[in-house]
Order: structure tokens, then sequence, then C-alpha cells
């Protein structure tokens, strides 16, 4: 299978072979709904919490004797059963993060290509050239693309010329980077190390 190759100007400059077992197989529109599922999960941020019983404010004395009132028994007003109690079993700060196997993801990819061409929705550009940033140029050059409204636009250098002229363009959209729990744990490593090697200096208010 070929498909053509053009320039910013939307002019057809060569044809690129491609495999058909991608970009012509079959769309398995399970696998796409898993890896979007999957995306979505990623980006929850997950900061919802509930305070329980130890963090409510409140005091810890026994409001009354155990026995001998005729008052039903308690520890303490910041029980669950009373009102400003705190919370049972509520959502605490977590990641709702997870992986999906690899073949799963790949037939995803594989799927969405072939949707993709399918629904002429897929444009491969020799080159896209961005000589000062101007947010007009890029969304001309967008336009030319035979009048395509959603697209997406991969770049390796996500602080390009042309990357940055093509932020705001309506309609444009630029894959976002996730970052990943294993990125993310390097990285608070590296800034953990970042403060020890400091001298473990903290601004801390008198």
């Amino acid at each position: 299978m070929q498909l053509d190759v053009v320039n910013g100007s939307n002019e057809k400059v060569g044809a690129i072979d491609v495999r058909d077992d991608v970009f012509g197989g079959r769309v398995n529109g399970d696998l796409i709904w898993e890896s979007v599922v999957r995306a979505n999960a990623a980006d929850r941020r997950g900061t919802h919490m509930t305070k329980n019983r130890a963090l409510v404010s409140g005091s810890g004395r026994k409001p009354w004797r155990q026995k001998g009132t005729g008052r039903a028994r308690v520890g303490d007003i910041r029980t669950p059963l009373w009102r400003k109690g705190g919370t049972v079993f509520g959502p605490k700060p977590r990641s709702y993060e997870y992986t999906l196997p690899k073949k799963v993801e790949r037939g995803a990819l594989r799927a969405a290509l072939a949707q993709k061409l399918g629904d002429g929705r897929l444009v491969v550009v020799d080159t896209l050239v961005a000589r000062e940033i101007k947010t007009k140029a890029a969304a001309a050059m967008g336009s030319r693309r035979q009048g395509r409204p959603h697209r997406r636009d991969a770049r390796p250098e996500p602080f390009a010329v042309g990357a940055q002229s093509s932020r705001h363009p309506p309609g444009a959209e630029r894959p976002r980077h996730r970052e990943g729990r294993h990125e993310r744990r390097a990285r608070r490593h590296d800034q953990e190390r970042a403060r020890k090697a400091a001298g473990g200096a903290r601004l801390r208010l008198s």
C-alpha cells in the first residue's frame, strides 16, 4: 500500500510504502476503547480525600462517663456516627494509572491508523517548516491540508518554532506527554537528591 506525501502547500511530492497489515487491517474498536479508557484514567489527578476521625477537628475527650447516665455510650465527638464526625472508608489520594499489555496497545494503534486512513483523515507531510512563530501561518498551513478541522500534529521537538505556532489555532491538537509512574518516581528522587545536596535548607518563617 502506498500513501501520497504532500508538502506544506498540500502539493504531492512523492509516495511512501506502508504495511498493509498496519494501515489496511481490520478496525478493532474494542482495543481502541481500552486504550482510550487507560489514557483517560492516567490523566486523572486522583487528589480526592476525606477526613477520617483522626483528621477532623474536635476534642478526644470522652463527653460523659460510660455508665450511669442513661445515654448511649460514646468515646469522643469525632465518631463517624455523629454530625461533623469522621468519614469511614472515604476516598484517598491515589493514582488511577494502569498498564495494558503491549500487544493491546499496538493493536489499538494499528486500528486507529486504519480507521483514520479509511476515513480519509490521515495525511503524510514531508516536513513542517515555520520560519517565524505566527499562529496565522500555522492556521493557513492547516487549512491547505484539504480543510480538515480535526488533526493531530506529532513532532519530536515540543518547543520548535512550528510547534509553538500551532498551539492556538482552533481544531489543532498536539499530543501531550503523560508522565508515567516510573518517570514521576525518578523526578521526585532527583528533587530529593538536589535538596539534600543543597544542605537540606528549607524556608522557615519565624
